[in-house]
């Protein structure tokens, strides 16, 4: 349903997107997801049409986006990180001009813009002025906007920034609401937007793509081994060399722990479970063991850990 082809923009000497290439299907809510300055929005601006590329090609809904601009526009729905509204319209005369500049027909018009605010939640601001709305209705009569003309795809740039935890939560709901009936890109720098709301996760960095998976997959990319939260009460012991001679133990790290306590994240190797020879060991030694958990990894040490090696092989290779 979209395809981005080895998508490259420069301005000047500086290259924002650098050979992207990507594909969603349809029904996919697939996120976009990269630090602020990482090419995410100007790769939502190439594929609505709104600039071009230097190079490659962008395809929605089987229509190149610069070679047949108006078939393609037909079948998108963008919401920018900032929804084009009009202060000085109500809600429901704002709708009425975007289904009028999108071609929505006269006699489908009062339909479609009824079922837009009732889908999104915004019937009962209907009358008020646009530049009188909260932020959070603000983005949802961006987001209704988006959908008025029943478009195949929607193209979201960080939809839920500056809302309250309320508003987001309502948004994310919204965004999931609208799977299936539209394939959805959402852009964002926000980590939980990505792991409740998207089926599949792009990670871009630098211009670059970095990671594509299913959040699922991409937590389980680090080829099997388990992080350990251990704490010991060890008086004036050093419990750390003991645990680093433990066999399958990979790493030790000294962390907080509760008073009178020592805490380490225990590193183990690939496809080895330490746990009952790590207990065994700290109880031989007389020493208490308070607690022995599996750390979880989380989308966010997946993240890092991949904007971390872009960086760190930017420098090796400077």
């Amino acid at each position: 349903m979209i395809e981005a082809k080895h998508l490259t923009k420069n301005y000047g000497p500086f290259t924002a997107v650098h050979d992207i290439s990507f594909s969603v299907d349809k029904g996919e809510i697939v996120g976009f997801l990269g630090p602020n300055g990482a090419g995410k929005t100007t790769t939502m601006r190439i594929l609505t049409g709104y600039m071009p590329p230097t190079e490659g090609q962008a395809v929605v809904a089987g229509f190149d986006v610069f070679e047949s601009p108006l078939e393609a526009k037909r079948r998108i729905g963008y919401l920018p990180e900032t929804p084009p509204l009009y202060p000085e319209m109500t809600v429901r005369e704002y709708l009425e001009f975007v289904a009028r500049i999108k071609g929505v027909p006269p006699a489908d018009r009062k339909r479609r813009i009824e079922a837009a605010m009732e889908r999104i939640r915004v019937a009962d601001v209907a009358t008020r002025h646009c530049g009188k709305l909260s932020k959070g209705y603000r983005q949802r009569v961006g987001l209704a906007q988006a959908i008025l003309h029943n478009p195949e795809v929607l193209i979201l740039d960080e939809p839920t920034a500056g809302l309250d935890p309320k508003q987001i939560r309502e948004t994310r709901d919204l965004i999931r609401e609208l799977a299936g009936d539209h394939t959805i890109i959402l852009s964002t720098h926000i980590l939980p937007e990505v792991s409740q709301t998207c089926q599949r996760v792009i990670i871009i960095n630098k211009g670059r793509v970095v990671a594509e998976d299913t959040p699922l997959n991409l937590v389980s990319r680090r080829g099997g081994a388990t992080t350990l939260y251990v704490q010991v009460e060890a008086g004036t012991a050093d419990p750390r060399p003991t645990i680093e001679s433990v066999g399958g133990v990979s790493r030790v790290a000294a962390i907080e722990g509760e008073a009178g306590a020592q805490a380490f994240e225990v590193e183990t190797q690939a496809g080895q479970d330490v746990r009952r020879d790590l207990a065994r060991t700290i109880v031989t030694e007389g020493w208490g063991l308070l607690e022995l958990r599996p750390m979880r990894v989380s989308l966010e040490d997946i993240f890092l850990e991949l904007t971390m090696e872009e960086q760190s092989a930017e420098v090796t290779h400077a």
